[in-house]
């Protein structure tokens, strides 16, 4: 009796367990609603791009000589002080020093004028304290007119020093 007892109550557990029939499975919850959204502009940023340095802005002027001579007038100091302040506020300018002359002499003659008239504006700017490194001279005579009228007015148009920029 006691093994039909026990054979009862293994019965009796493994009916518990494992139930009366088919189970039904609860189904599951049903998923959430499906809302659409509308996709948010996307907003670029603007691009922000680095400004190049500035160049400097000068405004280096030419200077003018009299008729066959290399000296330096008072207007032309003058113009050569303001020339001179403007290349100390701006250290890395180079310059060339550009000399001209009418067409009056010869050709040798004007390249060594022209060549002299360079120098004396560099040794002004030199004195002023300018490096001597930061400026270049050249002579171009009477190769370089800007005015070819043959009288006094545009004559001393072309006896000049003119400054370039050639690096900043």
């Amino acid at each position: 009796m006691r093994r039909s007892l026990v054979s009862v109550m293994l019965f009796v557990v493994l009916l518990g367990m494992f139930g009366t029939g088919c189970h039904k499975k609860t189904p599951p919850p049903p998923p959430p609603p499906v809302t659409e959204e509308k996709p948010k502009p996307k907003v670029e940023e603007p691009v922000v791009k680095p400004k190049p340095p500035e160049k400097p802005k000068l405004n280096l002027k030419s200077v003018y000589f009299e008729f066959d001579k290399y000296t330096l007038t008072p207007e032309a100091k003058a113009i050569l002080a303001d020339n001179a302040k403007q290349l100390m506020e701006h250290p890395n300018v180079r310059i060339r020093l550009e000399g001209n002359c009418d067409e009056r002499g010869t050709n040798q003659y004007n390249l060594s004028l022209g060549e002299k008239r360079a120098r004396a504006v560099k040794e002004f700017l030199v004195n002023y304290g300018i490096s001597p490194d930061r400026i270049e001279i050249i002579s171009y005579g009477e190769e370089r007119p800007v005015c070819t009228e043959h009288n006094e007015s545009c004559w001393w148009r072309n006896r000049r020093v003119d400054f370039v920029i050639i690096s900043q």
